[in-house]
Order: structure tokens, then sequence, then C-alpha cells
């Protein structure tokens, strides 16, 4: 049974979502460096270290991220996105013969 919405648009919104991802991956590691030696800083109060800490592992959630993104992907059903772009670039020709 053929599914109704598009299986290959889902897998181009992941392409471009994982791209941003990887764009963002780097800053998001520098800041996590930043934040990591801003923890180091002489007699830093126990709740500015708290939320410091609390920040390094928000960034470090990045590869929940990336595990979302996975998810997503082995939720579709399998070959569907390829069956879609192969009909899409044969183009909408009639079947003369079944």
């Amino acid at each position: 049974m053929p599914i109704k919405w598009s299986a290959l648009k889902v897998s181009e919104a992941m392409d471009m979502i994982e791209g941003f991802i990887e764009q963002a991956a780097e800053p998001l590691e520098q800041a996590k460096i930043v934040a990591t030696e801003a923890r180091k800083i002489s007699d830093i109060p126990q709740y500015v270290d708290g939320r410091l800490v609390c920040l390094i592992v928000n960034i470090e959630r990045i590869d929940s991220i990336r595990s979302s993104i996975e998810a997503v992907r082995e939720s579709l059903p399998s070959g569907a996105a390829a069956e879609e772009q192969k009909r899409i670039e044969s183009g909408n020709q009639l079947v003369l013969v079944a």
C-alpha cells in the first residue's frame, strides 16, 4: 500500500537539519570549551558553577539531536524515499501496459 505523505520530503528535511547541526557543531564545541574553562575561575560561587555545568550539558545535547535525526530516518518506510525520487526523475508518463 503506497504512503500518502512524502518520505522524500521528510528525508530532505532531515538532510537540511543535519546540515544546520553540522554548521553549529564547531561553534558549540568552542562554547563548551569556554564554559569548561569558566568553571576553573578561582572562587567561583557554587550557584554559578552549577549553571555552567547545566550549560555544558545542554551544549552536549547536540548528540541527542543527531540521534533524533537518525531516528526519524529509520522510521521512514524502507526504500520509500528512493522510490519516490525514482518516480520524480522518470516523470509523469502514463503507463500504457500494466
